[in-house]
């Protein structure tokens, strides 16, 4: 079965189905109902041309009855204008008057019929309509027939209930679709609040957990899911919090036994030993360190006016780490734009990136050969090195938390660039990874370019006009 994914789709669809049924059985209704009242007015009509009949039969001086009716009232019955007929019966159903020739009866009446009847036939080639009312005159059983051929039937009232059902039909779409219309706009006006809290919702991560869906003005209906929803979020952010308390707890109260650990060792005399043990506190050191990045990266909130510009900060992370590179008979060069290039963000954050990514480069690049930091005026930095390079199967894997291609390899824990992964999505920035030309490994961060505020000159140096 067909399932809608917009309530407001499933409630016009709805609707729709609803206004064609209502389209047919509304003006069928109304034009049944309209049928039944002009057949009971044509009904009632022939009953009062029956009573008019009687009106003029009176009893004569000698007892007899007699039937005087107005010349044009005889007109109307004659069978010249052969619209209406009539005629007069005792109670043993013989015709004492009659409008028609030789005399005789329009339908012949039964003895002892109790009430009103009415009566279609057919006479001659005519279709007739007719009532046979029971009635006293002078102290007799009587029975009055009027009936109407239908060929002559009254036009107007026919027109109308001929007519009424696709005049009707064609009046009643137009009139549901403008309601059809009118509902939508209801519908869509009392899910307002609803739209709202989507919006909200959307705002809701890892950066903006203390965010909740306001209850106020919300549908009645959808408040227990709104409310469900918000203490949900209340929990989700007590389970975030205390893992981001726990990282940072653990990674500080790791720090002073590495440093007493690192003080110790270089007491130790053998220094092969020494030196292998360093290497070991060196390693647990960055590991707490990223530990205690990624926890602060997850509360760290950009503001919206923040700009960095991408080649003082590539310039100062180069300096930083050109001790380590000259260490192991590497070298770090900046290239690209000497001109700033303003990009939305914050400084210390884009700088803990690239230095993640030029730590990175270090560890992979042959010695002897450079890490390259190229700043490229469009808000782009790319960070290239002469390493074995990244398999196209790994591209995605590689901003994994953890994730290593080597587990034996000792001194990496799998959170350098995972962190910059989690910057880069902090900055809605683009971060991808490709073959440099030549050999090795070359990442690229994409960055929104700063609007520039519009310059001002000062009025006291502007020329004068």
């Amino acid at each position: 079965m067909f399932r809608f994914r917009s309530i407001v789709g499933s409630t016009i669809a709805l609707h729709l189905v609803a206004i064609a049924v209502t389209s047919i059985l509304m003006p069928l209704a109304l034009y049944l109902m309209l049928q039944h009242a002009a057949q009971d007015l044509h009904d009632r009509a022939l009953r009062e041309q029956a009573d008019e009949i009687l009106h003029y039969v009176a009893v004569s001086a000698e007892g007899s009855l007699q039937l005087k009716l107005p010349a044009p009232l005889a007109e109307l019955y004659s069978e010249a204008y052969g619209r209406y007929a009539f005629s007069v019966l005792d109670a043993d159903g013989r015709v004492l008057f009659s409008s028609l020739q030789d005399n005789r009866a329009i339908v012949t009446a039964a003895p002892g019929q109790p009430a009103i009847a009415y009566f279609h036939r057919r006479r001659n080639s005519a279709e007739i309509y007719g009532v046979s009312v029971p009635a006293e005159a002078g102290g007799r059983h009587l029975w009055i027939q009027v009936s109407q051929d239908l060929a002559h039937r009254d036009v107007l009232i026919d027109d109308i209930v001929a007519d009424f059902f696709t005049s009707v039909g064609w009046i009643t779409a137009p009139i549901l679709l403008i309601l059809l219309v009118i509902d939508v706009v209801i519908f869509r006006r009392a899910l307002r609040p609803v739209i709202v809290a989507s919006a909200r919702a959307e705002r809701i991560g890892p950066t903006r957990t203390d965010l909740r869906l306001p209850e106020e003005g919300m549908p009645q209906e959808v408040k227990p899911l709104v409310r469900a929803m918000n203490q949900a979020l209340d929990r989700l952010d007590e389970g975030f919090r205390a893992q981001r308390e726990f990282t940072a707890d653990a990674a500080h109260e790791l720090r002073t036994p590495l440093t007493i650990l690192r003080t110790e060792i270089d007491m130790i005399p053998d220094r092969n030993l020494a030196r292998s043990l360093r290497d070991d506190i060196e390693s647990m050191s960055r590991l707490v360190n990223q530990l205690l990045e990624m926890a602060e990266l997850e509360t760290f909130v950009i503001g919206p006016d923040e700009t960095a510009d991408l080649a003082a900060v590539g310039t100062e992370i180069a300096a930083y780490l050109a001790p380590l590179a000259l260490a192991q008979n590497k070298t770090v060069a900046v290239t690209g734009s000497s001109v700033p290039v303003l990009v939305s963000g914050n400084a210390d954050t884009i700088g803990r990136a690239i230095r993640n990514l030029v730590e990175n480069a270090l560890a992979h690049t042959p010695a002897h050969t450079a890490v390259e930091i190229a700043i490229d005026p469009a808000g782009i930095v790319r960070v290239g090195d002469r390493g074995p390079g990244v398999p196209v199967s790994e591209h995605e894997l590689i901003f994994r938390r953890f994730w290593r291609h080597d587990r034996r390899r000792p001194g990496s824990a799998g959170l350098g660039l995972s962190i910059v992964a989690r910057i880069a999505e902090m900055h809605r920035a683009v971060i991808s990874v490709e073959d440099r030309p030549g050999g090795g490994a070359l990442f690229t961060l994409a960055f929104a370019r700063a609007v520039a505020a519009p310059f001002e000159p000062d009025r006291e140096l502007a020329p004068a006009q």
